[in-house]
């Protein structure tokens, strides 16, 4: 049998009567096979029924032995993310806010997504804007990917105001392939070299609840000739 990267984590592992009817599926994969060779069937094999209907993994290696390789290129690690949420901003007199967005929208099957968010407080003195576009380096698969991005963005702090190209890197941690956890850091820089100039800082925190349902926990830092801000976000996600 393969090694445990092939599975998600957060799924119990295969009870041990169940492991060497993976390795003959497996097997069938990898093994060239007479034509008149029958392929294991779940009524042929010698497990309780109750084994078969705990074990999601069983159940799909019976139906089709997946290609792992393939599914590691090609199958992210991480999920399309709508956001909703409330945000705090210590560094303007802890006024209170509201954040919206969608996170990395793929476009096909390739490693190129698209993001965009609105952030507001609740007395008008903070507000940002903006769009990405993200292109992860590594195959989707990985549990460790890295994306350069451009994109724009549109900051307002108090008097200060500023927009134009925003570029960056972001480093993604997929502590599980099913979107049930997984770390985020993001930083770049609005109008870089120009005396508008503004970097940002990106922590990101994300748990599922349910199979579609995320809390996640922003903490975002952003510098500029002019003053120094922050926020914290408190976020429910849902993935589609």
């Amino acid at each position: 049998m393969p090694g445990k990267s092939q599975f998600p984590p957060l799924i119990s592992p295969l009870p041990r009567e169940a492991r060497g009817v993976v390795q003959e599926l497996s097997q069938t994969q990898t093994t060239p096979q007479l034509e008149t060779t029958p392929q294991p069937a779940a009524q042929e094999l010698d497990l309780k029924p109750e084994i078969i209907e705990n074990s999601p993994v069983l159940q799909r290696w019976l139906k089709k032995v997946p290609n792992v390789l393939q599914e590691i290129r090609h199958e992210p690690s991480f999920r399309t993310r709508v956001r909703l949420g409330y945000s705090q901003f210590p560094s303007t007199g802890q006024a209170g806010g509201f954040n919206v967005g969608v996170e990395d929208v793929f476009i096909g099957r390739t490693g190129l997504t698209v993001s965009g968010d609105y952030q507001r407080s609740f007395n008008g003195e903070r507000e940002s804007f903006g769009t990405d576009l993200r292109y992860y380096v590594f195959p989707l698969g990985s549990y460790v990917n890295v994306a350069p991005q451009v994109g724009y963005r549109n900051l307002t702090t108090g008097n200060f105001s500023t927009d134009g190209v925003n570029v960056g890197a972001r480093l993604m941690l997929a502590l599980s392939r099913t979107g049930a956890a997984d770390v985020s850091l993001t930083q770049s820089f609005v109008s870089p070299g120009s005396r508008d100039e503004v970097g940002m800082t990106t922590l990101s925190f994300g748990y599922a609840v349910t199979q579609n349902l995320r809390l996640s926990t922003d903490i975002q830092k952003q510098n500029s000739r002019e003053d120094k801000d922050s926020r914290v976000g408190i976020v429910l996600e849902w993935m589609p």
